[in-house]
């Protein structure tokens, strides 16, 4: 006799976390726990809750608890009057229902309230079912199958029973696609579900007889039942090892297992220690032993946005928090893992009777991210880290969301960097020039020197193989003096001198301009073998002596700015680069001993032009010709 048990048999996720609440609870509060009606449906199950003192009670008997009394909403969730009514009563209410039927709850409050009609695929007289229902006033469609389906209105939202087969939600879904005209459907039927009945489908057609194993009343387990008797008419449906017929059992035969999701692990156990103890592949694989730091891959089979079950062929499923895959804050599994895909981990604590074994992704990436870590500081390689924080000296980079390093505020740039906090989120390339391990602990110092220093050497080696005189290009101002300003072109400071700066007359170079500053320039001169880049911002404009004898004509009264004395008069700003005299004697029909006498730095005045020189860039101009001071 050869025994195979069907994949993914036994306990779902959401079962499996309600057994797993109501035992915590009971652990925790040390006193009588209530599960409104029997927590699943298994009464093996129930049975032996009630040896732990988790009894099942009726809504109609609710009114015989206690204030304060524990009672646990089973995995198949209710009708949100009934919740109301438990908190009503000032119980104790610990919610259990399995994530996937709160989010039907969710969907079908959300629809019913926007004016949508319900319409739920499933068992009418199914727990969850009767839940569902409970969140649209108790006002939905529920069909089977869609043959009785007719007149549907308009506006219809579709769900299903979590258990319910594919064939037929998709006939349902035909059928409401040919009635109505506004839908909303949501495949609401479990991966877990779907991948039960597909591997019990496909074991039940290689076989020669099935057992499927869990409780008479299961709707999962039924369905289960349904789909193996379809291809193996050798098939029975057992609550227990006990309902085996002792003649069902050969040594010629093939045997298969199936179990529903409210089969727990030592149920389906005791159906194959029956039928032999030799060649069960089931005991060989989950009495497979474990130990921390173990490598193990298996498929998600379920998955939130904080925690994730994983099938790693054990007894029970390892669970995969978020803060085991990533260490990003805010973290979204859904965005990282998706259901059906396979992980590889590493196991970082053993289960219990109540709790899951747990993995770890991140302790598997560590090892293999100071592998690469120690790798590029041998081999004078590089790699990329984002940056986390700003600490003292520097700032802390994380590699593959996992190891810190550091990279000391003077390896950040070539230059002093101001404010370390701008790089926070950048992604850094950088050397590893120290990678010290000493006990647990290990020292990463990271760089950016070298490679910023070979980037501008050949960023500076190509600027100057391409710059050529008499020509416009873009640089970036770096740093202000007295005489002028170093303006980097291509990975090279030019000098840009202050009389090359404007054709008017500037007393500082930060009149025109600041630091940071992206500007255009003209190449004046350049010499290639002392590395010297002369620089012209003057030269972009047109000298404004070329057509000052046509915009200045004699004669022509003109306004103009004192900008400064001489002893023989005073200097007239008509535009930047342009100044006229006023000579002393034009200045007043009465006497003047000095120009400054009479005007001011800064003072606007009229003036008439005299003449105009453009060749020897002179203007004259007069003062008591428009006015009498």
């Amino acid at each position: 006799m050869k025994v195979i048990i069907s994949k993914n048999s036994g306990f779902c996720y959401g079962v499996k976390r309600a057994v797993d609440t109501a035992l915590t609870t009971k652990e925790e509060h040390n006193e009588r726990v209530y599960t409104l009606g029997p927590l699943i449906h298994n009464n093996d199950v129930v049975d032996h809750l009630k040896q732990k003192h988790i009894y099942p009670i009726e809504l109609e008997c609710i009114n015989d608890l206690k204030e304060e009394d524990i009672i646990i909403i089973r995995s198949h969730g209710v009708p949100l009057e009934i919740l109301n009514k438990l908190k009503e009563k000032k119980l104790k209410v610990i919610d259990a229902t399995c994530p996937y039927v709160s989010n039907i709850h969710k969907k079908v409050e959300k629809y019913y309230n926007e004016g949508y009609k319900i319409l739920i695929v499933g068992d009418s007289s199914h727990p969850e079912v009767i839940g569902i229902n409970g969140w649209c006033d108790n006002s939905a469609i529920i069909c089977k199958d869609g043959e009785e389906l007719d007149n549907l209105p308009r506006k219809i939202c579709i769900v299903a029973q979590t258990t319910e087969k594919i064939e037929h939600w998709e006939k349902v879904l035909r059928k409401v696609i040919s009635q109505s005209k506004e839908i909303i459907a949501f495949n609401t039927i479990c991966n877990a579900t779907s991948v039960r009945q597909q591997s019990a489908e496909s074991l039940s057609k290689e076989v020669d007889k099935m057992i499927v194993v869990g409780g008479k009343n299961s709707s999962n387990t039924t369905k289960l039942y349904e789909i193996c008797k379809k291809n193996c008419a050798n098939t029975i449906h057992v609550e227990n090892a006990s309902e085996i017929p002792a003649d069902f059992i050969d040594n010629y035969s093939t045997i298969g297992v199936a179990a529903g999701a409210s089969t727990p692990d030592w149920i389906i156990k005791e159906a194959i220690n029956k039928m032999s103890n030799e060649q069960l592949e089931y005991m060989e694989k989950n009495n497979t032993q474990i130990h921390v730091g173990q490598i193990v891959e298996g498929e998600i089979i379920y998955i939130t946005s904080k925690e994730a079950y994983v099938n790693i062929g054990y007894k029970s499923d390892a669970l995969l928090p978020i803060n085991e895959v990533s260490k990003e804050e805010n973290a979204d599994l859904n965005n990282i893992l998706k259901n059906g895909e396979q992980v590889k981990g590493k196991i970082i604590r053993l289960g219990s009777e109540n709790h899951p074994p747990v993995i770890s992704l991140v302790e598997l990436n560590r090892e293999d991210a100071y592998r690469e870590i120690k790798e590029a500081f041998e081999n004078k390689t590089t790699i990329s880290g984002k940056v986390k924080e700003v600490v003292k000296g520097g700032l802390i980079l994380i590699y593959k969301d996992i190891i810190r390093v550091f990279l000391p505020a003077s390896h950040i740039q070539l230059t002093h960097v101001e404010d370390l906090s701008s790089y926070i989120g950048q992604e850094l390339i950088v050397n590893i020039v120290e990678f010290e391990q000493v006990r647990n602990n290990t020292r990463i110092v990271a760089s950016r020197r070298e490679i910023l220093k070979e980037s501008q050497e050949k960023l500076t080696e190509k600027t100057w193989a391409n710059l050529e005189k008499d020509t416009i290009v873009k640089g970036v101002v770096r740093r202000l003096t007295n005489f002028g300003a170093f303006v980097e072109v291509g990975g090279i400071d030019g000098l840009l001198h202050i009389t090359e700066m404007s054709w008017g007359r500037i007393s500082s170079p930060s009149e025109i301009l600041k630091v940071g500053e992206e500007i255009s320039v003209y190449v004046l001169d350049i010499n290639k073998e002392s590395k010297k880049l002369a620089l012209s911002l003057k030269k972009i404009k047109e000298n404004p002596w070329n057509d000052a004898d046509i915009k200045y004509p004699v004669g022509t009264i003109v306004l103009g700015k004192i900008v400064r004395f001489a002893t023989f008069g005073a200097f007239v700003e008509l535009e930047p680069g342009i100044d006229g005299l006023v000579h002393i004697s034009q200045i007043s029909h009465k006497r003047v001993e000095k120009a400054e006498d009479v005007l001011k730095i800064g003072e606007n005045i009229k003036a008439k032009i005299l003449d105009v020189n453009k060749e020897n860039k002179k203007i004259g101009l007069s003062i008591k010709e428009v006015n009498d001071i």
